[in-house]
């Protein structure tokens, strides 16, 4: 921006998203299993991964373990998969569409980037096509993938959280904030 051009929004101005959930969606979510399965496989998943990582790179740092950290990453890709499958579900009780619901655009595509590289570190285990080295790092390059996508949901979940926040404080009607 050049020096005779105005910021969109004033410094200091409060600029407004819309909230996540319209009141009709977030009925559906909270009366969603699936809701429920999301909340207990993503902490599952978290724990899985932890422990994936650190043999990945007890193996990456030692050269032992290869066995464990080879059936940890298959593991934590077949959770994956899982969560995968059940937050489509989710998706598609909650915003009518199985991937890429507008409030989770990005969030979903960058799943897909990190089903992406679990996926081609499975093949590359199957074919044999890399080293025990490599596939570490591939492996590695997967969780990097999955930790940002992760932090991606827990922001989406605390986005959640402050509108619910926003609705129910006082004078929220009047501000417009829908109940």
């Amino acid at each position: 921006m050049n020096r005779n051009q105005r910021p969109a929004h004033p410094v200091g101005a409060t600029v407004r998203r819309a909230p996540l959930y319209t009141p009709e969606q977030r009925r559906l979510r909270d009366s969603s299993r699936w809701t429920l399965v999301q909340g207990l496989l993503a902490p599952l998943q978290f724990v899985v991964f932890l422990v994936s990582a650190a043999l990945v790179l007890r193996y990456l740092g030692s050269g032992e373990g290869y066995a464990a950290a080879t059936v940890s990453v298959v593991i934590k890709t077949l959770v994956l998969y899982t969560i995968m499958v059940t937050g489509s579900i989710w998706e598609k009780v909650v915003f009518g569409r199985w991937l890429f619901a507008p409030a989770f655009f990005w969030e979903d595509v960058f799943s897909m980037l990190v089903l992406a590289l679990h996926t081609a570190y499975l093949v590359a285990l199957w074919q044999g096509s890399l080293a025990p080295r490599a596939l570490m790092v591939l492996a590695l390059a997967a969780y990097a993938a999955y930790a940002i996508n992760a932090a991606q949901f827990l922001w989406k979940l605390r986005q959640a959280r402050l509108d619910e926040a926003a609705q129910r404080a006082p004078g929220a009607a009047a501000r417009g904030v829908a109940a």
